[in-house]
């Protein structure tokens, strides 16, 4: 027979409607959407990213010093190169209103600011308007939650270092919101010329800034930034541009993508698991058909095409209808998500995700089905004169097999290429073979164990009829646990890897972490600030040092990004400090100390996990940029320095010879032992000294732990979408074997069963499968989860147990409902009518 007569024939069958195919339009819709949905977001905020790095930078480009401003010869280049230039210095500080004082971080911005974009304030009116003040004091912007905590509303004084200012309105919006980097306070912005003064810009002070630069359309981006590269670099310099204006959100918006979108493979397994037993359900009804076309010449090949092109027509309806809903409502939605993103995104639908979600789900239905219609090709004429069904538990011939091998390392392939991380995708894909191949054989097991047990129970009918369920011939263990237990076990990894990483943090804090850091402590305050905090009982301990910041530009004379490409400590301004003395609590691991009162040649001493990493030890050469000024020192020793403790900590510490004359100031980490404590060091030192800046360790901690929930709780929406088509999935396999209980129900009533025995029974069954596809899933998920936390977050693993348990609880209830939903037709089923279908 021809192609023709096999597509009039799967034609003809459609026509009878849907039935039976449900299941597999809903996992093949549920799957697309899922990565639709998430390729769709990442698609946006790059469109963002891309089409308003302009306002996202504050300007074509940027260029960014450290602790300082820049020279008469760099700011005649920047004037040189641009149209228009502006200056911005951000840096931390302590806004005081009354007795409140809070962490904010402060924009001063001149007259210039912004070049691309405007500020929003409530109430409205021009920035430069707001920043003027009044006749007495100049004015200043905040965000409203500054403004709550402080207790202050518009119109009302607050000091920030020894400059009153007046709050004139609240910001509403930040056109350059992505430079801010990760900020520990709410924004506040004044003009630069108001903190002349101030003690907060003074030499050593930390602070950043920045120059942003009004190009000419016709500019040459890559001509200036190479030019930027070979004449200011040396210097300290950084260069950015718009057409990246925003690399750490844009990479951390790929990660994430890339992450869900692996989740959502977890997702096409558990709706692969669900395609292939509708369909396995569904020719198994189609057995006296497929022998009667065998009976009427037709040849393996026909029947295959037949059914093949039926689940094609499907699969197309299943892809078009989870495009529709994957790309239909991130769209629809993209005022309410663009007003919860940190960043502009440009909702529309694109190709590139369409083309993903596509990809993948064609080859998921192609691994799923090709078996299946493989063994529907074998059944013969004789299937029409006898009880024989497709047979499920045998392998198709060995082409089938290879082909199937061939379409999953597709899928890997492709996978490994859209989320750009191919070990991470190699891990997942070998995870859940892994997962799967575990549930497989726990279903076996399962059965197994039940028709083994079913005779050593007769007198407890109910569990009898149960493990009947489980072990005889056509039982659904097999797809209800593949999909329930391989839902479970994505979140059950979840579930563990947020929890341990919040374990980290929150082990860490009580027993290890400082109470404050305090910053830009100038010398001459260094003596008054040690006497109030070592004579105070609540305190600890008090570690100080001088703090400068560096850029590392050459290793051994190479560019540093050359010999540790993409390594932290190379790709920003690090911490620099000098020590006359080796510091206490300080092991060397290698190397000699120089000793005190050592005059001769900068020396340098590196931390030893560092340098490890970055491939350099004992007698590299190490050239540091310092305020403009490159310093070269050798390493002559390795430090052990612990950064999990959020203590004090530096990549680099030099002789103090090496650094003389360089302005700083001081850090210091203070260990209080009650919250009484912390709060009179905090008043009397701000008060003493307006300049300094406190930072509450704890609040930071919270920030990050807030940063990583909101992580979790992205990836915890991804793994349910594979719950949700699990519970799908199940929801199939308790129907499709609804026939078969109602078969048992009616001949159980027969024999003077009662409803209430029966729902035992079938509760029993439910309460079986859902345990075991729990427990399996516990395992599964803590193995995952231990192989995240230790290769790829590299913290401590302890299992979360409320997690793992509620697992197992989770899967028991999900298998109970489910079971006692589908219960109810077999008991209202009438035992005559039920028996009379059957002859």
């Amino acid at each position: 027979m021809s192609l023709r007569v096999a597509a009039r024939l799967a034609g003809r069958e459609l026509r009878g409607g849907l039935r039976g195919f449900r299941i597999f339009l809903g996992c093949v819709i549920l799957g697309v959407a899922a990565i639709a949905a998430v390729g769709t977001l990442r698609e946006s905020v790059q469109a963002g990213l891309a089409t308003q790095g302009a306002e996202l930078l504050g300007g074509d480009a940027e260029i960014e010093l450290t602790y300082r401003f820049a020279s008469r010869t760099e700011r005649l280049w920047m004037e040189d190169a641009a149209a228009r230039v502006s200056e911005i210095a951000d840096f931390r500080s302590m806004a005081v209103a009354g007795e409140a004082r809070e962490l904010t971080q402060v924009k001063a911005v001149d007259a210039a600011y912004p070049l691309v974009g405007r500020v929003a304030l409530d109430p409205d009116m021009p920035l430069d308007k707001a920043l003027a003040g009044t006749h007495d004091l100049p004015g200043a912007v905040m965000e409203p939650v500054l403004a709550t905590r402080l207790g202050i509303g518009v119109g009302d004084s607050f000091r920030l270092g020894e400059q009153r200012f007046t709050l004139t309105a609240e910001i509403v919006r930040e056109p350059d919101p992505s430079r801010a980097g990760f900020g520990l306070g709410p924004r506040t912005i004044v003009a630069r010329t108001a903190l002349d003064g101030s003690g907060l810009l003074a030499p050593g002070s930390l602070f950043t800034s920045r120059y942003r630069l009004d190009l000419a359309d016709d500019a040459d981006l890559d001509a200036l930034a190479a030019r930027a590269e070979a004449e200011l670099s040396a210097s300290g310099a950084r260069w950015t541009d718009a057409r990246n204006a925003s690399p750490q959100v844009a990479e951390f918006v790929t990660r994430l993508g890339a992450f869900l979108v692996l989740v959502g493979l977890s997702g096409l397994a558990v709706g692969g698991v669900g395609i292939s037993a509708a369909l396995r359900a569904y020719l198994a009804g189609k057995v006296q058909v497929i022998a009667t076309l065998r009976t009427l010449g037709a040849d393996q090949r026909t029947v295959f095409l037949i059914y093949f092109l039926q689940v094609a027509v499907l699969a197309l309806l299943g892809i078009a209808g989870g495009l529709i809903l994957g790309v239909g409502l991130p769209v629809a939605l993209g005022p309410v998500i663009a007003a919860q993103l940190p960043v502009p995104a440009v909702f529309a639908p694109y190709p590139a995700p369409m083309i993903e979600a596509t990809l993948y789900s064609v080859l998921s239905v192609l691994i799923f089905t090709l078996w299946p219609l493989a063994r529907a090709r074998e059944v013969r004429a004789a299937a029409l004169y006898r009880d024989a069904g497709i047979g499920g538990a045998r392998w198709p011939g060995w082409p089938w097999v290879l082909i199937t091998a061939v379409l999953f390392a597709l899928l890997v392939i492709a996978a490994a290429l859209f989320s750009g991380n191919a070990p991470l995708t190699l891990w997942t894909a070998g995870g859940i073979l892994g997962a799967l191949a575990l549930l497989w054989l726990a279903a076996a097991a399962t059965t197994r164990a039940a028709r083994a047990l079913r005779p050593r129970l007769r007198g407890r009918p109910a569990l009898g009829w149960a493990l009947g369920a489980i072990g005889g011939p056509g039982n659904t263990a097999g797809p209800v646990m593949l999909a329930l237990g391989l839902g479970l076990s994505v979140l059950a990894a979840v579930g563990q890897i947020d929890g341990n990483l919040r374990r980290a943090i929150a082990s860490d804090l009580p027993e290890r972490a400082p109470s404050f850091f305090f910053v830009d402590l100038q010398k001459d305050q260094m003596e008054w600030f040690l006497d109030r905090l070592e004579g105070d009982p609540g305190v600890a301990r008090v570690d100080h040092a001088p703090m400068l910041r560096g850029i590392i530009s050459r290793i051994n004379d190479r560019p540093a990004r050359e010999v540790a490409p993409g390594h932290w400590v190379v790709e920003g301004d690090r911490a620099v400090s000098y020590a006359d003395s080796l510091p206490a609590r300080t092991t060397l691991t290698a190397g000699d100390w120089w000793g005190e009162g050592y005059t001769g040649p900068p020396q340098l001493s590196f931390a030893a996990e560092e340098a490890a990493e970055m491939g350099i030890g004992i007698g590299d050469d190490i050239t540091v940029n310092i305020l403009g000024r490159d310093i070269t020192a050798p390493i002559t020793s390795l430090r052990e320095v612990d950064f999990s403790s959020v203590g004090m900590g530096f990549v680099m510490l030099m002789n103090p010879s090496a650094l003389a004359g360089a302005p700083h100031s001081f850090i210091a980490t203070v260990y209080a032992d009650s919250e009484a404590t912390e709060e009179a060091i905090l008043r009397d030192v701000t008060d003493r000294h307006p300049n300094v800046t406190a930072i509450n360790v704890r609040d930071a901690l919270m920030r990050v732990t807030d940063l990583l929930a909101s992580l979790a709780s992205a990836t915890s929406w991804g793994a349910s979408v594979t719950l949700l088509t699990g519970f799908l999935v199940l929801i199939g396999a308790a129907a499709a074997d609804a026939r078969a209980r109602s078969v048992e129900a009616a001949i159980l009533k027969v024999l003077g069963a009662t409803r209430a025995r029966i729902l035992a029974g079938l509760a029993l069954r439910s309460l079986i499968l859902g345990a075991a596809a729990g427990i399996v899933a516990l395992g599964a998920g803590i193995g995952g989860g231990w192989a995240v936390s230790r290769f790829v977050m590299e913290t401590p693993f302890t299992v979360i147990w409320p997690s793992a348990l509620a697992i197992v609880a989770g899967g028991t209830a999900i298998m109970l409902l489910a079971g006692l939903v589908f219960a109810l037709g077999p008991l209202r089923a009438r035992p005559a009518r039920v028996l009379r279908a059957r002859e």
